[in-house]
């Protein structure tokens, strides 16, 4: 079944591609507007979808994976083939919408840490520290437990 998830991939790929064609139109552009980009979205979106729905068995996340790290070589192939100094000399449009995509994705990783809801100092993130510094429970328990100014 890593088959059906290279499927997925491909459906994903070709709405993805199909819309972001369609988007190029209605701007007026004579190219693909964020294809990769909008297929990538479907296919985390059907990922998540076949999750909730128990549909997401262990050949499909793997092959839905596998062509997921694929995506940032496939990026590049792709962006090697633009012509981006014609596009710098169509004049100030891509330095504004450059600026502009910037400035929305600083907001919304802003609001989604707002959104998120953890407290700085709550359990999870105190619980994360321990684990990134490879501290085990037992020994912070054990840590806790000897007063101050006292060693083993």
């Amino acid at each position: 079944m890593i088959i059906a998830g290279v499927a997925l991939l491909a459906a994903c790929t070709l709405i993805g591609v199909y819309l972001g064609d369609l988007l190029g139109i209605a701007l007026g552009v004579k190219a693909n507007v964020g294809g990769v980009g909008l297929a990538m979205i479907l296919l985390i979106a059907a990922r998540v979808w076949l999750m909730r729905h128990g549909r997401l068995s262990k050949n499909v996340k793997f092959g839905v994976e596998f062509w997921g790290g694929m995506y940032i070589p496939i990026v590049v192939a792709m962006a090697a083939q633009q012509n981006v100094v014609a596009a710098v000399s169509g004049g100030p449009i891509v330095i504004i919408a450059a600026f502009g995509s910037l400035a929305i994705c600083f907001a919304a990783v802003a609001l989604l840490s707002r959104i998120g809801g953890r407290d700085p100092g709550g359990p999870e993130v105190e619980h994360g520290g321990a684990v990134i510094g490879s501290e085990p429970e037992a020994a912070r328990a054990d840590a806790a437990a000897i007063p101050a100014g006292r060693t083993r």
